[in-house]
């Protein structure tokens, strides 16, 4: 199961608002910190042992896929995500990138230039 951006920081909104307040709120939406509980929701997954989801913002088509075994050899690794889109993006991801997220940290990566324009990518752990 994927999610738009837009969809998955309206749930972070909603979680941080019920546990910790709204004055708080801005505090749950930054990527690197420590990993949420297990039960909530857009919490880390474990990338070495799921893999991992990948979200493409304003996507119409492009597809992109990070296994575990990418993540657990850890080398730079440039995908093409054109999918049913009629124009193609790479993007790249580094060892560096890799290594965030064998750490269960979410990775945001933008795309090149294809069809005049870019994509955030969001690859979080499965």
């Amino acid at each position: 199961m994927s999610m738009t951006r837009k969809e998955f920081f309206g749930t972070m909104i909603k979680y941080a608002a019920g546990i910790v307040g709204l004055a708080t709120v801005t505090a749950a939406s930054g990527c690197g910190s420590d990993p949420a509980p297990a039960d909530a929701p857009g919490s880390v997954g474990n990338c070495l042992a799921n893999g991992t989801t990948v979200t493409i913002a304003a996507n119409h088509g492009h597809v992109m896929m990070v296994t575990k075994a990418e993540v657990m050899a850890a080398a730079d690794k440039t995908y093409d995500i054109m999918g049913t889109a009629a124009h193609t993006h790479s993007v790249t991801v580094t060892a560096a990138n890799f290594g965030t997220l064998a750490g269960n940290h979410a990775i945001n990566v933008t795309s090149t230039v294809g069809g005049g324009h870019t994509h955030d990518v969001t690859v979080v752990c499965a």
